[in-house]
């Protein structure tokens, strides 16, 4: 980092001391040097110096608490790569922390197709829409499946008296008297 030039240090200073100086810039005492240093900055740059505060712009780099793999190895959840906790959706976690979908696959080089919700939530969340009838056009009625009839049971339609009932307890003696 290059020497500050005591020139624009004075010029920043003075600046600085004249707009304190007017009465209706009411600033509180602990912005006074954040002030100063956005003043010098700023005659520096003008001055034809560039920025006096260069430095290398290092973009960090984010290492995933779990793998691509892992993340989606269960169906009933999605593992945040952030936290490493388990989600049925990240979008409301991503927005928490400041971020859209687009950014958090780009963040961990993740495929655009990544999904974002887990797929047996997915799943419960289409089958409500359907029953509710979202997803339709409009006039278009809901089918509703029709129960498979159930055939009538072996003698249902006879009304069983008492001889029936002794014809079946004779069959089943091997066919001994009963009265």
């Amino acid at each position: 980092m290059a020497e500050p030039s005591t020139d624009h240090v004075e010029f920043a200073t003075a600046l600085t001391i004249a707009w304190l100086g007017n009465q209706h810039n009411r600033v509180n005492a602990d912005d006074v040097p954040a002030f100063l240093n956005s003043m010098y900055q700023t005659v520096a740059q003008l001055a034809g110096g560039g920025d006096p505060q260069e430095e290398e712009v290092v973009t960090p780099t984010y290492e995933p608490k779990v793998t691509a793999r892992k993340s989606l190895a269960s169906k009933d959840h999605i593992i945040s790569m952030i936290d490493g906790k388990p989600y049925k959706t990240l979008r409301r976690h991503l927005a928490t922390n400041g971020m859209t979908p687009a950014e958090y696959r780009e963040r961990y080089g993740l495929k655009a197709d990544y999904p974002m919700v887990a797929e047996n939530y997915s799943a419960s969340r289409r089958e409500m829409a359907k029953k509710i009838g979202l997803g339709r056009k409009p006039g278009q009625t809901v089918q509703k499946p029709q129960k498979p009839q159930k055939a009538p049971a072996k003698g249902a339609g006879k009304p069983r008296g008492g001889s029936a009932a002794k014809a079946a307890a004779q069959a089943h003696l091997g066919g001994s008297d009963l009265g």
